[in-house]
């Protein structure tokens, strides 16, 4: 397998595959004069499928409007085909090739009291120690051992473990291997070593030989499988590793590090910061801080907290009782309530997976003594302000673990259009936002694409062509008083330590 395409400039446009907890859509991009323009050619559901108890992924729907968006590029020749999606999740290869079952959907409730078990064989202390990797009870790790305990057979039946756009990049290509980015996210992965971690699966009696290898980001992982192409313009376009982690493939889209730290946007708020090696120390355990794979060498240290998904099922809850409002009204709701009169921690578990969201505020309201919302702008508000607090907490235990000093963030991702949450992440954190790309991840994807096709000579090259050809807005700082007055109340709610 070959990691480098020889240097040559193409005309001819990108394909990226980008795969959201919500939706994903076939995106192409066209380099011209050192500008990206994008155009998306197809958009779909993501919907995940509950049935005999658990949730499921519906991937084969996934493939095909994958095909369904290639069967619509057919007279057009690509430069290269890329795929980015989630991570932790994972699906299992059969002997000859065949998805053994639906991939599980992370919030499933399989690996409920997966992960004390697992602590009870290898210590806390020592899974860090060897992967890096923030403790989060939907890591593959742990939904590999529930399985090993739920299903040993299918287990032994298995050939390959493959993360999700793993999958797909075997489905186009006909080759299975993981790609590192996304490999981290199972914390299964020694992130110096950039390698399986060997021994810490043998000690929890997972089968090591199951994951399949890792390549890098930037590796050609094969030519779209003829099946597939016909005898269209297709045919012999090769399929690239991006960053296959979707985050990852945000951050390789910008420039976060230095000084400045990075909020990946969207169900989840990834916020962090760009290094050139992991950070593992007592300090980075304690404050739940995770080492994730970068392109060319990088790691993102970053930690994880809820964010819009708390937005998307107070919306789903209305939009079942009647109440239909699009996201942009919400804000608009929310911009006309008062401040701080209800806030909550997002990373508490009750958000995780509610039956009812609002309830679910409600019921952490009256457990810390605040009056609950009464109307869609009052929980948004609560939603909005709960999340620039946590980023505000997030950010001092960042700059404590690196030693380096924030001075701006660079908010990407959808949510990176909501100005009212990025200008109250200004005021929270005291820090400059820069707004935007909103297309972070499909412009991270397209960049390590052109990287690989020597369509770029360098990661700061390829970030310097999606800085000209998408411009940011700016936030600065407003009434940062009236936060530093309320911190304490939020911290409290939260009853975390922090640096």
């Amino acid at each position: 397998m070959s990691h480098r395409m020889p240097e040559s400039v193409h005309a001819n446009p990108y394909l990226a595959f980008d795969f959201g907890a919500e939706s994903g859509r076939a995106v192409l991009a066209h380099l011209q004069s050192g500008i990206l323009t994008t155009t998306e050619v197809h958009r779909f559901a993501n919907e995940p499928v509950e049935y005999g108890g658990s949730l499921h992924w519906d991937v084969a729907r996934l493939w095909l409007e994958v095909r369904k968006s290639l069967a619509s590029l057919k007279a057009t020749e690509l430069a290269g085909i890329g795929v980015d999606a989630w991570g932790v999740d994972y699906a299992l290869l059969g002997e000859r090739g065949g998805l053994l079952e639906n991939p599980y959907h992370y919030r499933d409730r399989r690996t409920e009291g997966a992960m004390e078990e697992v602590f009870r064989r290898v210590t806390r202390e020592e899974i860090y120690e060897t992967t890096g990797i923030q403790f989060m009870p939907i890591n593959t790790l742990y939904q590999l051992f529930a399985a090993q305990r739920e299903n040993p057979d299918l287990l032994k039946a298995a050939r390959y473990l493959l993360t999700i756009p793993d999958l797909f990049n075997y489905w186009l290509t006909g080759n299975a291997v993981c790609e590192f980015t996304n490999a981290t996210t199972t914390q299964m992965v020694d992130p110096v070593k950039r390698t399986w971690a060997v021994s810490l699966m043998q000690r929890l009696e997972l089968p090591v030989d199951l994951p399949a290898p890792i390549v890098e980001p930037g590796s050609i992982i094969g030519r779209l499988l003829p099946g597939i192409a016909g005898n269209s313009s297709l045919t012999r376009t090769n399929v690239i590793a991006p960053a296959c982690h979707d985050t990852g493939s945000a951050v390789a889209a910008i420039s976060a590090r230095d000084g400045t730290a990075f909020i990946s946007s969207g169900t989840w708020s990834l916020l962090g910061t760009e290094l050139d090696a992991p950070v593992i120390t007592r300090d980075s355990l304690r404050l739940n801080f995770t080492n994730e794979g970068g392109v060319n060498g990088t790691t993102r240290l970053l930690k994880n907290v809820m964010g819009l998904w708390m937005l998307q099922c107070c919306r789903e809850s209305w939009t079942a009782q009647g109440q239909c409002y699009d996201y942009r009204e919400l804000e608009n709701l929310a911009s006309r309530e008062a401040s701080f009169i209800h806030l909550v921690d997002p990373d508490d578990d009750s958000f995780l997976r509610p039956a009812d969201m609002p309830a679910a505020i409600n019921e952490f309201c009256s457990r810390t003594h605040q009056p609950c919302p009464r109307d869609p702008g009052a929980y948004v508000r609560t939603i909005f302000e709960s999340l620039a607090f946590k980023y505000r907490m997030v950010l001092r235990s960042l700059e404590h673990v690196t030693g380096v000093p924030i001075a701006q963030i660079r908010i990407i991702g959808g949510g990176s259009k909501n100005r009212l949450l990025n200008q109250l992440t200004a005021d929270a954190t005291g820090r400059r936002v820069l707004a935007g790309p909103a297309e972070a991840t499909a412009l991270g994807n397209v960049a390590i694409q052109i990287l690989a096709t020597g369509g770029a000579s360098s990661l700061q090259g390829v970030r310097a062509i999606v800085d000209r050809s998408f411009p940011t807005e700016v936030f600065e700082p407003l009434e940062t008083d009236n936060w530093d007055q309320h911190a304490e109340r939020f911290e409290h709610y939260c009853e975390s330590i922090y640096a």
